[in-house]
């Protein structure tokens, strides 16, 4: 279309940087609304925060009454990234059936790792070895992890661990 438009030296040069691919996330967001960086899946999360009671999220994932959220809200962020159809993140609703994702997809990370943001936070309470609960990773300073859960006292909330936390699980690694 350059030459059907009769583009000139900087007119071409310009259309050259533009489609760099170091701007594809850029045009990912601008054509798609998939910007294709962890910083979006935080973006959402935060963006859902003071929500009670889950609606949105479990609704979404299909049910039709309440049930633990949780897993649906990270999903459904995950969703609203394009994360689900591009294959990055699991839509899941069970905690474990995401931890198994992601340890058969070869991106689990144990706990005790300084996780990056954007990772899948999974967490055990009870100490028995099946994850209970889970949320998406804000920041880590590598020693305070920074979350944002769903279903955390039935709303979206901040919270923070210690990166050695026994009650962190582990990590779904979404490195984009």
């Amino acid at each position: 279309m350059a030459s059907a438009y009769g583009f000139d030296a900087g007119q071409l040069e310009t259309l050259r940087e533009l489609l760099d691919e170091r701007h594809d996330a850029a045009w990912r967001a601008v054509l798609h609304g998939i910007a294709g960086g962890a910083a979006d899946i935080v973006e959402i999360a935060s963006s859902q925060l003071g929500n009670v009671g889950g609606r949105p999220y479990w609704s979404w994932y299909g049910f039709e009454s309440r049930v633990e959220w949780c897993a649906c809200f990270v999903s459904w962020c995950a969703n609203e990234c394009g994360y689900i159809d591009s294959g990055a993140v699991p839509k899941f609703s069970y905690c474990p059936t995401g931890v198994q994702w992601f340890k058969a997809a070869g991106r689990w990370l144990p706990g005790g790792s300084a996780p990056a943001p954007g990772d899948i936070v999974f967490f055990d309470w009870d100490g028995d070895g099946v994850s209970d609960h889970v949320g998406i990773v804000e920041s880590c300073d590598g020693s305070t992890v920074r979350t944002i859960e769903g279903n955390s006292d039935d709303a979206c909330r901040r919270s923070a661990y210690g990166v050695g936390s026994p009650f962190i699980m582990g990590y779904g690694a979404c490195s984009f």
